[in-house]
């Protein structure tokens, strides 16, 4: 049965109305049929440095741990793809039937400026 962890650092820093929120779309999602790992939107922002923070809900639905080692990530938007990088996270280990929230930032140079970010798709290629 899927369940819900947070990364130690999200753990202390997460403010209760984010936990709140983070907790419905795990409640909302928890039970999508499938035996691979799928993303589920919380948030998109731009930060000081023009970086595209996408932050999902990382649901390893399979039954081995997951990291990402040059893993390939793509975010699009109605089909448009928007940004798109490899990523390797050592840090990042997500055990088998655990949904962990995280934030991918991608560089200015690895995405397109767009009038909103909102509705995207997060996807491993």
């Amino acid at each position: 049965m899927q369940q819900l962890q947070f990364e130690s650092s999200w753990d202390k820093a997460l403010a209760a109305h984010d936990r709140q929120n983070i907790e419905r779309i795990f409640s909302e999602t928890k039970h999508l049929n499938s035996s691979g790992v799928l993303f589920s939107p919380i948030r998109e922002a731009i930060n000081h440095k023009e970086e595209l923070l996408v932050s999902v809900l990382v649901h390893n639905f399979t039954d081995h741990p997951f990291t990402f080692h040059n893993t390939r990530l793509l975010y699009s938007i109605k089909g448009n793809m928007i940004a798109d990088k490899l990523f390797t996270l050592p840090a990042l280990v997500i055990p088998s039937q655990v949904s962990m929230p995280w934030t991918f930032i991608f560089p200015k140079d690895n995405y397109r400026l767009e009038a909103s970010f909102e509705k995207g798709r997060l996807e491993i290629l």
